[in-house]
């Protein structure tokens, strides 16, 4: 996995280090949006759930975490905890050489961070103001050790059973948005309904504000993956922003149609869907392809959260619609639209002969968001046997911000 120094690129050193601070923003972003969404008494405990994954993750991450995602291998699954401990075998002349980009390693481990820092709080939208924080922070350490990270190996690490099977996922369609989104439905389902249910936003200028930053974010997401600045790099830029952009206008023309009032926050929502659908393709397809996730997963994103909504799941924030089936939906169209013209080191799709890789992508996103689901709706039924997972009635009532940290958000006479 290292090297002795030989040149640092020092184009794409600096390119990587935006990226890894534009994937850092995401999760603020993050904060300000699921902020906006939720009641003026949650607003405070949806915020400090982002920021805690922001601090705490770190830790992990430094301690062992990037060790387990990019360690020596151990059987395809995860990487030897070992190796990078505390960041053992690392200095100043430690070279990534998972390609010819020149970077340091200490560069890709903080890429990588940004991403295990955001994943966890994602899920967080889907049992916004019900869960206690102790069991919070218990949920957060095991879902990146039993699930995130074992995850990341397998997709991104060269040694990885799925990488080496011929998987795909160029940003994180598995690795990010399905394994969150159906841990998410699993929490909805343990967890239970809100007794107190508030589905109308109390900000939409903070939910405008948390778009803006993750859309901005993205483009350190997506194109930042292809870890070098190359045409790829420009493509999944490029890429990121359409479907972003067509799957904001179909989702507000959807809602239009069906509520005869286009709504700001179905334009929001429906960008983010867009981002999350296009992640695992970003560097695989061309644009026009690009076109056809944003009015996909605009569509298919939009009647999720119906379906969500008929069935009677308490996703407060649309988790599950929006990145579990955003994920899950553009890692099995990349099945289907990949092409080696855009990325040699890529793959060709069904609508290119690809049939047996329409197939991996297809098995990958199936058996990997069914064990984020199993294990998530596992570990949180063993997190109840320790401590207090749903908050009580009465704390719903009064609002977690002062029921849970002593603190609001908005507080009366100031």
């Amino acid at each position: 996995m290292t090297t002795p120094l030989v040149s640092v690129n020092i184009g794409n050193t600096a390119f990587m280090l935006i990226c890894a601070s534009l994937v850092m923003l995401m999760t603020p972003g993050l904060a300000f949006f699921y902020g906006g969404l939720v009641g003026r008494k949650n607003v405070l405990t949806i915020m400090i759930q982002s920021f805690m994954s922001l601090g705490w993750t770190t830790v992990i991450w430094y301690a062992f975490g990037y060790s387990l995602c990019f360690g020596p291998d151990w059987h395809g699954i995860i990487g030897d905890p070992r190796y990078y401990a505390f960041l053992h075998n690392v200095t100043l002349q430690t070279m990534f050489t998972g390609n010819n980009a020149g970077i340091p390693l200490v560069v890709h481990i903080a890429y990588q961070m940004m991403f295990a820092i955001i994943t966890p709080a994602l899920i967080t939208g889907a049992f916004a103001n019900r869960v206690t924080f102790k069991a919070y922070f218990l949920f957060l350490t095991g879902w990146l050790i039993f699930v995130y990270f074992p995850f990341v190996h397998m997709l991104w690490s060269p040694d990885g059973l799925l990488a080496k099977w011929g998987a795909l996922d160029f940003a994180g369609g598995i690795v990010v948005h399905a394994s969150a989104g159906f841990a998410a439905l699993a929490s909805v389902i343990f967890i239970g309904r809100r007794h107190v249910v508030e589905n109308k936003p109390h900000n939409v200028p903070l939910i405008a504000l948390g778009t803006g930053l993750l859309w901005f974010g993205w483009y350190g997401f997506n194109a930042g993956s292809e870890l070098q600045v190359d045409s790829v790099t420009a493509s999944a830029f490029l890429n990121t922003d359409i479907a972003a952009s067509f799957a904001a206008v179909t989702w507000l023309l959807v809602e239009w149609a069906y509520g005869r009032q286009p709504k700001f926050v179905g334009l929001l929502t429906g960008a983010v869907a867009g981002l999350a659908t296009i992640t695992p393709a970003a560097g695989y397809v061309s644009p026009t392809t690009a076109v056809i996730y944003g009015l996909l997963s605009g569509l298919v994103c939009y009647f999720a959260v119906a379906v969500k909504n008929k069935a009677g799941w308490d996703d407060a924030l649309d988790v599950w619609g929006v990145h579990g089936v955003g994920g899950f939906l553009g890692i099995v169209l990349l099945g289907v639209f990949a092409s080696k013209a855009w990325n040699p080191n890529g793959a060709d799709g069904l609508l290119f002969g690809g049939a047996a890789f329409f197939g991996k992508q297809l098995v990958s996103a199936t058996v990997c968001s069914l064990w984020a689901f199993l294990f998530t709706y596992g570990m949180l039924w063993l997190i109840s046997r320790v401590t207090q997972t749903k908050v009580n009635p009465e704390a719903e009532e009064r609002g977690l911000d002062i029921e849970l940290h002593g603190e609001e958000a908005y507080p009366i006479g100031l």
